[in-house]
């Protein structure tokens, strides 16, 4: 969670409480798809939810295992990629190629919009992965681009490394 690049993006710690994000995250896609004329179905809640209670990619697989319908039976595959194609075109979710993974967009549930594209840092231990603001990255790919008559329609900057938890327990083992 982040404003720009020059801040520091946030890891979440594995023991975050959850219950702020998922409240806040629900609304603002309430918000957005209101606004865009579309609905939340109980689906779509329900996909968000799991991700924003975890913080972590997840697989399209592993959020129908959390997944239950009306008689608490677990739905099937189409269920849970429909809402999230909807919730990634809707740009609170986003999806993390590297990992073949969704996560729940942390920069854009305060109400903006990602600008500049999207950019993750993927720690390759954890698999924990914080969201960067991607506006001067998008200012300096948008100016690169106009220079080479290109019009750029969405970018994704995935950067490998370690995040700060595990870079420190490298140090100490």
């Amino acid at each position: 969670m982040t404003d720009t690049l020059n801040q520091t993006p946030l890891f979440h710690a594995h023991d975050h409480g959850h219950d702020h994000c998922i409240e806040t995250g629900l609304a603002e896609a309430e918000r957005r798809a209101k606004e865009t004329g579309q609905r939340m179905t109980d689906n779509r809640r329900q996909v968000l939810e799991i991700l924003l209670a975890d913080h972590r990619p997840m697989g399209a697989y592993d959020i129908l295992e959390k997944m239950t319908d009306d008689d608490g039976n677990q739905p099937g595959p189409p269920i849970a990629y429909r809402a999230l194609d909807f919730l990634t075109q809707l740009g609170v979710v986003h999806r993390i190629d590297r990992l073949n993974a969704f996560i729940a967009c942390s920069l854009g549930l305060k109400g903006d919009h990602c600008i500049g594209g999207d950019a993750f840092l993927i720690c390759e231990k954890c698999r924990r992965v914080a969201e960067l603001s991607a506006d001067m990255l998008g200012k300096a790919l948008q100016t690169a681009a106009d220079s080479a008559g290109f019009a750029i329609t969405g970018a994704t900057v995935e950067l490998v490394g370690l995040c700060p938890d595990c870079r420190t327990a490298g140090r100490a083992a």
